[in-house]
Parts: structure tokens; sequence; C-alpha cells
């Protein structure tokens, strides 16, 4: 069903249509299953066959410090059926008696944590159903707790317990990891997120840092957690549950402009031993408006995926590793990364948090990784969100604001402005109101008009759902290609303080417009702008990894170039008048769409529809 706007609707229509497409068009958006749902583990019987094994080899993981580690299960079973599957459980000890039952009248079930990853007993073993032997190779990651490995057959609908492995445990399981550096509210701070299993009763949590070959020193960090209670439904606070660790962040002030930093994550224990990480580096920010190359990529919806082929990686985000690898092999030529909501698709399983801060720690621990708010991240019914869904799997965005830092003023509002180089972003919060009137849309007016163009000249428009213009089908559908009300709050903003770029995630897929005012293009130049744009190029790079969406049959007419495919963009600014803008698949991390904008600052000054004040008698 198409819904028409009709242009002289009073406000108050225009809301109750509003607010009955966010039901309608949400509750008929296909939403992306975690793999790890469609287990009924509460549903589990136990049936252990004597004659059944299960055993992980080594026992011991990190000897050599390495992180993450591969394993190999060998099992055997002497009835087996081609749905028997192997889950890995941490803690290793999974029994219900590990798990309090929210109801004091009512024990939990058999079991009441989900694994943390699975996979069929005959993925590598296609002779396993005549054999009733088999092995798989798994990569597992620290994650402050012992591992086991179990043996189910019946599916994972009727899962029945056959046997249990030995426990495996890394070293030392409470070790800091998975740095996450991001901007500081101001230029020259970084800062450093990494989480650990030392809460503040057992040690003080540093940073050791400096400049490359130089003196070092320590920077106290602070330290947050969550708990059970903290999330606000089902699966986070039931079966998705797992314990997060403790979460560290440390500030880095005073840094040089481009100067390169060491630095390594540290707990000092109470009993004077120290505890460390591997060492890192990074290259500080440029002073805002200064003349230099400077990179950056952007995408949304990466998600993350198993390297060991688990939790039906090819089935629910394909494109993940992919990526992942291409941004790590280009990390020389990459100064900031913005990946603009729908982080890691845990959807309530918290285990998968961990997971997807290893994937990435190679870029994360390298390269500021800016990250903002999806729906996958903080949509809960009752919550505060903008939406009512339930797409975040009862998380409510707790996770994703304690694991990552922004410089927001309220990481609860996870709206907030940074600044590299010659590029100011302002990345908004769609999952909180925008529209005029609300806080963020003042906060939004303020990022923007904050923009000193002559020193700064790429002004950047980051949110996750999509505000501005998308072919995909389902907007299609709508008849408003764009989120509901996205348009007709921000245009006036963006075009009046001459954003250049708008990105979004959301949908799937990468799609380039023209720049754009009011639904018109202001230039019929596909390639090489010279000059004012005179509107505001959208891009829609949601490709990052999970599943693909469609495109409608319709021919938009400001649509410039589309893909359904995985990938991601990159921005060069190689000086304050020259902005090349590539889209990169991640398939094989070439070029498939580009552009450049070549003009000076007096092109910027120069007046455009609804960009300039009105005239007086007096001008």
């Amino acid at each position: 069903m198409q819904v028409y706007f009709m242009t002289r609707l009073n406000g108050a229509i225009l809301t109750l249509l509003f607010l009955a497409l966010l039901v309608v068009g949400e509750a008929n958006r296909p939403h992306d299953e975690q793999p790890l749902s469609k287990i009924a583990i509460h549903e589990t019987t136990l049936a252990f066959h004597e004659s059944a094994y299960v055993k992980v080899t080594p026992s011991i993981l990190g000897l050599k410090g390495l992180n993450p580690e591969w394993v190999t299960v060998e099992f055997s079973f002497p009835s087996p059926s081609i749905d028997d599957w192997i889950g890995v459980f941490s803690p290793a000890n999974f029994s219900a008696a590990t798990c309090s039952p929210e109801n004091k009248r009512v024990s939990p079930p058999l079991l009441c944590s989900a694994p943390i990853k699975y996979q069929f007993a005959n993925y590598s073993n296609p002779k396993y159903k005549d054999t009733g032997k088999g092995y798989l190779k798994l990569q597992l990651i620290n994650q402050r707790e012992d591992f086991s490995c179990a043996l189910f057959s019946g599916g994972l609908t009727n899962p029945k317990l056959i046997a249990v492995s030995n426990t495996v445990a890394f070293v030392n399981p409470k070790a800091p990891v998975y740095p996450r550096l991001a901007q500081g509210k101001i230029w020259n701070e970084m800062t450093v997120t990494w989480t650990s299993g030392y809460g503040i009763n057992e040690a003080e949590p540093f940073v050791e840092w400096g400049f490359k070959g130089g003196d070092h020193i320590h920077s106290p960090a602070g330290t947050l957690t969550f708990s059970r209670s903290s999330m606000c439904g089902a699966p986070a606070r039931t079966v998705g549950w797992r314990d997060p660790g403790f979460i560290h962040t440390s500030f880095l002030k005073e840094l040089w402009p481009n100067s390169m930093y060491t630095y390594k994550l540290g707990h000092k224990l109470f009993n004077g031993t120290y505890v460390w990480s591997q060492s890192y580096h990074f290259k500080a920010s440029p002073y805002p408006g200064q003349d230099s190359k400077q990179q950056v990529v952007i995408f949304g919806d990466m998600g993350k995926a198993e390297a060991d082929g688990s939790n039906e990686y090819n089935n629910y985000q394909p494109g993940s590793l992919n990526t992942t690898n291409q941004i790590i092999q280009d990390l020389k030529n990459i100064d900031i990364v913005f990946h603009i909501g729908d982080i890691c698709y845990a959807n309530g399983y918290l285990s998968q948090w961990d997971q997807f801060t290893s994937q990435v720690e190679p870029i994360s621990s390298t390269v500021p990784y800016m990250i903002a708010s999806g729906n996958h991240e903080r949509d809960w019914p009752g919550t505060g969100s903008f939406y009512g869904n339930m797409d975040s799997g009862g998380e409510c965005g707790v996770p994703a604001e304690t694991m990552y830092y922004v410089p927001a003023t309220n990481r609860a509002k996870f709206w907030y402005a940074t600044d590299y180089g010659m590029f100011h972003f302002c990345i908004a919060d769609t999952e909180h109101d925008w529209r005029e009137g609300s806080e963020q849309y003042e906060f939004i007016e303020r990022c923007l008009a904050s923009a000193d163009r002559q020193k700064q000249p790429w002004l950047i428009f980051l949110a996750h759902r999509v505000l501005g213009y998308s072919s995909n089908n389902y907007y299609a559908e709508q008849g408003s290609f764009e989120e509901p009300m996205g348009r007709e709050s921000l245009q006036r903003l963006w075009q009046k303080y001459k954003v250049d770029l708008a990105v979004y995630g959301h949908v799937h897929n990468y799609e380039r417009t023209c720049p754009i005012y009011q639904s018109i293009c202001t230039s019929q130049e596909k390639s090489n702008y010279k000059g004012p744009l005179n509107g505001t190029i959208h891009v829609v790079a949601g490709g990052g990894g999970a599943g693909l969406a469609d495109f409608t049959t319709l021919q938009t007419t400001w649509s410039i170039f589309k893909d359904h495919d995985f990938g991601f963009i990159k921005l060069t600014a190689f000086d304050h008048s020259n902005l090349l803008f590539e889209y990169k698949k991640s398939s094989d991390g070439k070029v498939y769409d580009s552009f450049t904008i070549s003009r000076d600052y007096r092109d910027i000054l120069a007046c455009a529809v609804d960009s300039c004040p009105s005239t007086t008698l007096a001008s």
C-alpha cells in the first residue's frame, strides 16, 4: 500500500500519518535474524550417551600471546544425524545452576544460556551421518571465562545434550583486550577504550603511552560495566545475557598534530604486579583546518562473522569479513573510520560484542573508530527510542553506549560533532527524535552552523536511517523514498549550511544521488563537480556486510549510481579545494563509483536557493 503525503496537510494530521507509518513500515520490513536466536536452548533435554564424546585441543590457549586461537574439536556419536550440532559455551559450566530465575517461584530450565557460537557436526565431515565421527576447526577469542563444547542432537529446535567436552581456557582470561580508539571532545585528545576482567577492586587500569621512540607516561582510565538488570528485555536479560566484563576508557590529552604515538593497556594489581597488553600505535589528528591529505572511510550495517564458518555466517552477514579485511589491507591509507549504526547485530546475545571488537581490533586499535547508533543497538518498546520496535533484542542501547566512546554530551543521546583536519562531521542519532523543535534538531543546527568553511570546507552529515534519499523498495512503497519526515525536517538545514555529503546506512546497498534540494537535481554533472553544488549529495552506504536489500523498479530521476552489493565509501581531501569520493566493493577493494569536487572558498559563500539570509532594503 502506498501512502501519499498531501502537500497541505496540517501538522497534526501529518504527525498521525507519520506514527502510523512507523508501526506499519517497521512491522513489514524484514529484520535481521540473529543465528543464535534459532536455538531453542530452553527446550534442551538430557540425553547423555556413554559412548559419545567431545574433545577439544589444545586446552590451554594464549601461551604465545596470540588472540584469537584455533582449536580442534573431535567428536563421536553412535547414533548420528544430519542435524547434530556442536555448541561452544562460555563459561564452561553452562548448567541452569549458573542462572538466576527472574521469578523465584519458577526454576530455570535445564539450560538458560545460549552458546557463543555453534556449527553443524557435518560442516567439514560429509560422512559424519555414516561414521558418527568428525572434527571441526573453531576459532576462540579471550572472553574472560573458560570454554567447553557440547554435542547436541535434535537440531536447533529440539536440542538433546549428548556429550560435553573438557574445559579450555586462555592463560590469562582477564587480560586487557580489543582497544578501541575514538576522537575526544577536543581535536588534540584521543580516547582508548578496552575490555578486561579486572574490576576496580582488583586492579588500577591505565594506558602507558608516548611519542614513538620517546618517553612514556601513564594516564588513568575510568571503568564501567552493566548488569543483567540494565537490559530492557529478552533475550538480552535471559538466554542472551553474558557478563560483559569491565570496560575502561582513558583520555590521552595534548597530542601533537600528526605525530605518531605508541601505547599499551595496563592493569596494576593490588599486589604490585602488572598485567600488560601488546603494544599498539596511532597517529594524532591534524589541527582543525590543517591543509594535508586526509582519508576517511564510512559504512553502515557491517555486523560480525566467524572466520571458522560458524553461526551461519554465510547467511547472516556475508560481507562482514570482506569489508573488515579490505579496510585492514588499506589501513595505511586511512585516517579515521565511521561505522554509522547496526554495529554487530548482537540483537541481545551479548557474547557477540566481544566477537565484534575482536574482529575490528586491527582497525580500531590503529585509527579512531567512530560509531553511530542504529536500530539494532537502541530500539526497544517503552524505553524512549523513537521507534517502538524490538530490533535491539532488549539491549536498548546499553552495550553500544558502554563498549564504545563517542564525544557526545550524553552517550544515551548518541549525537555528536567531531573534526578531522579539513572535515567537520555532524553525526545524528536516528533512534531519537530529530524533528524540528526537538533537542536533537537544535544540536544538528548548532553543529552545522559551527563549521568554519574557510578552514573546514568539507561538511559531512552522518546518520543511520535514511533521512535523505533512497530507492530502496521499502521506501518506494511508502512513496517517500526516505525515512518518513526525514527530509521534511532537515533539508532546510542541509541547504542553509551547504552540507556537501549526507551519508546513511540502514538500507543494505549502495546508492548516490545528484546534488539535490527538494527532490530536484541542482546540477546535471555526475563525476566532476566544479564550483558551488547548490545542493547536497546523498549517499546510502549500508552495504557493510548484512544481507542485501533490493531496489525499487521505479526509476528515480535523482539516483546517479546504484549497486546491490557489499561495499564502503572513502573520502580523500587533498586540500581545501579538492575532494575525491570513492565507492569500493568489499569483494575486491576496487573502485566502482567515484566523483570529485573542485572549488574555492568563494564558491561556498555563493548563494543558492534557500541557502542565504533574506536581503533587506538596508542591504
